[in-house]
């Protein structure tokens, strides 16, 4: 007796009309910020304004159309919309973001090349294939700290905080697809007003690094530019030495500052502006964050006094917590004379890249969340080996954690270091040497975007074949929206009615 057939029928019920609507009004909001790169471009006279505008009008253009001429019969959006929408949305601004790399008059970036630039800035990760900053316009180079600025708090954050309709059509969908984190708190009765007051405090705190930067040597541009590459943990420079071009103790104090605070989770932040102190050092991923920061430190000083390379106070005191900073806050800013400390500080900072800084911030990495449930949940399983009928259970911050939630973060570590291996062995079969793909593939998965002086490709990622930076673009965006938004979207579960 034969077996009857099952029938799987594919293409679920999305709603295309609301979805394009969406993605038409989020061009328009990315128009909008390119007009930061076109007076920038206009007020330097620089010629490659034309770019700049022509990618306003095209950008401008399709989000109007999409937008304005799209009708759709439903306003509501589901699960499905909103993880669709999310990752949708940071491919078509990178498509969009990659034109003016493209229409450069001189130095033209291919489309593979613009494409990882653009995924690379608003994806945080701060990894370049451009050989040299230095010949760059200046449109360019605040074109590329304003993408990480933007991709800091998130392109779809942003847009709840500016289109209110979306409290009813998916906005908690979307708010959980794009946030980083385990689990996600309002800190108000709306989403839409969650995300102005994340928005909020998150420009609040670009002014006033900025007003800092450019109190200290630099000029009001590179103040800019910094500010927004700062707080947003992304770590694009103006210049090809980076910070080091002003060899200034208040320029790196101010930024290990501020590093250390994109490396906090903004809902804390919330509440130490609304002095709720207690709360904050109550919080135990707060509390791990500031140990881990302080025992790398003291292994970091360690080293540089036994190697003979803490010659003054500065290498012994700023240096050294300028570069546990930004390697935990997934920056990528390196310490003056770091390559010189030798491997354990390297090893260090691998360590502290994996898993990044706090869930809710704007640093990538796995998160020290998910280390923390990590940690307790293997203590309670070593404690089962003595006694298998305790109850154990995991808490953080006072609270019994699901185990539903528990499972989560460890599938989602395992999911993390296969994609890892999986970008590194692909890389390899490219052409790229075993340490530099895996290398590659671990920086751009952390969204840290280290310095090519490391992986050894001599500045940048530009002799990556065009296969591979496609490849390692998408890696970055699946690491910046943690792992199951973008892999949810190539399983045939999400795809069946």
């Amino acid at each position: 007796m034969k077996r009857p057939l099952r029938h799987f029928n594919y293409l679920p019920t999305i709603n295309i009309p609301m979805m394009l609507r969406l993605i038409g009004l989020l061009l328009l909001i990315e128009s909008v910020f390119l007009l930061i790169p076109l007076g920038t471009a206009l007020w330097y006279g620089e010629r490659e304004w034309t770019s700049f505008l022509f990618t306003f009008l095209i950008s401008a253009g399709c989000g109007a159309s999409m937008a304005f001429l799209i009708h759709p019969r439903s306003l509501s959006m589901g699960k499905r919309e909103g993880f669709l929408l999310t990752a949708s949305v940071w491919i078509v601004f990178s498509l969009f973001g990659m034109l003016p790399f493209i229409l450069l008059r001189e130095g033209a970036l291919s489309v593979s090349d613009a494409f990882f630039e653009a995924m690379s800035g608003f994806t945080t990760t701060g990894a370049s294939t451009i050989r040299s900053i230095d010949y760059l316009p200046r449109g360019i180079i605040i074109w590329r700290a304003t993408m990480q600025w933007i991709g800091g708090m998130g392109i779809i954050l942003f847009t709840l905080a500016v289109i209110p309709m979306l409290n009813h059509s998916g906005g908690m969908q979307m708010f959980n697809a794009e946030v980083t984190g385990i689990t996600h708190d309002k800190l108000r009765p709306r989403i839409s007003q969650t995300a102005k007051s994340l928005w909020t405090i998150y420009i609040i705190l670009t002014l006033i690094l900025f007003c800092l930067l450019f109190a200290g040597p630099m000029g009001g541009f590179d103040a800019v530019c910094y500010a927004f590459s700062i707080m947003s943990t992304g770590g694009f420079a103006t210049s090809d030495l980076g910070l080091e071009l002003w060899s200034s103790d208040y320029i790196e104090s101010v930024a290990t500052v501020f590093m250390f605070i994109g490396g906090i989770s903004f809902t804390l932040i919330y509440k130490a502006v609304y002095r709720d102190f207690q709360a904050v050092w109550a919080n135990d991923v707060f509390r791990y964050y500031i140990a881990i920061i302080a025992g790398c430190y003291l292994l970091f000083l360690a080293n540089n006094m036994i190697g003979g390379h803490a010659h003054d106070f500065k290498q012994a005191t700023l240096d050294p917590l300028f570069q546990i900073v930004s390697m935990v806050s997934s920056t990528g800013f390196e310490a003056p004379d770091f390559h010189a400390w030798g491997v354990f500080p390297l090893a260090i900072s691998l360590v502290l890249m994996y898993f990044g800084a706090c869930a809710g911030s704007t640093s990538g990495g796995a998160k020290i969340d998910r280390l923390i449930y990590m940690l307790k949940n293997c203590r309670n399983e070593i404690e089962r080996c003595i006694h298998p009928n305790n109850i154990l259970t995991v808490r953080v911050n006072g609270k019994v954690i699901p185990h539903s939630i528990v499972s989560k973060v460890t599938a989602f570590l395992c999911l993390y270091m296969l994609i890892i291996v999986a970008g590194g062995i692909i890389l390899t079969a490219l052409g790229i040497p075993l340490i530099d793909a895996f290398f590659s593939s671990f920086t751009c998965i952390s969204n840290t975007g280290l310095s090519a002086g490391i992986t050894g490709y001599g500045s940048t990622f530009y002799i990556i074949p065009d296969a591979g930076k496609w490849l390692l673009a998408l890696i970055m965006l699946i690491g910046r929206l943690e792992l199951f938004t973008v892999l949810l979207l190539f399983t045939p579960t999400f795809w069946k009615k």
